[in-house]
């Protein structure tokens, strides 16, 4: 099992992070690893997603994923090619109307997924996501 946890702060208020945040189906517009995010059912903030991504291999895979509104997001797998795929997104206000964002993640893949692919979500790609959502938010923030 991997895991990984890193943090981030955002010029854009917490309010405009987390709507960033639980805009699943707009998640292929800005990172570039997922093909498709599509909503499969909503109940209030809690909202399955199915990923499709492309990272060596391409891997479809259902999320659970829990809002607190403008606190953050949990997630916890449903169904796919994983273990294991938990994490979440924490928020928190700062001075100046921005926002200190907290990813974390903890995965483990079952054993038709090459270990290179736990080490590119863990590992390699997850500073390049966390940049893409901080520019996303952020590009939001600006447009008002």
């Amino acid at each position: 099992m991997s895991a990984a946890v890193q943090t981030i702060e955002i010029d854009a208020p917490v309010e405009t992070v987390y709507a960033v945040i639980v805009d699943y189906g707009r998640y292929p517009e800005f990172l570039p690893e997922i093909e498709n995010a599509e909503v499969v059912q909503r109940d209030g903030d809690t909202v399955d997603v199915q990923f499709s991504l492309n990272l060596i291999k391409r891997l479809t895979y259902t999320l659970r994923l829990v809002g607190e509104p403008d606190r953050g997001v949990s997630w916890t797998l449903v169904e796919g090619m994983f273990q294991t795929n938990d994490g979440g997104w924490n928020l928190e206000a700062l001075d100046g109307g921005r926002t200190r964002a907290t990813y974390r993640i903890e995965v483990a893949v079952g054993v038709f997924v090459p270990g290179s692919i736990t080490k590119r979500l863990v590992g390699s790609t997850l500073p390049t996501t966390l940049a893409a959502f901080k520019a996303r938010a952020e590009e939001a923030h600006a447009a008002g």
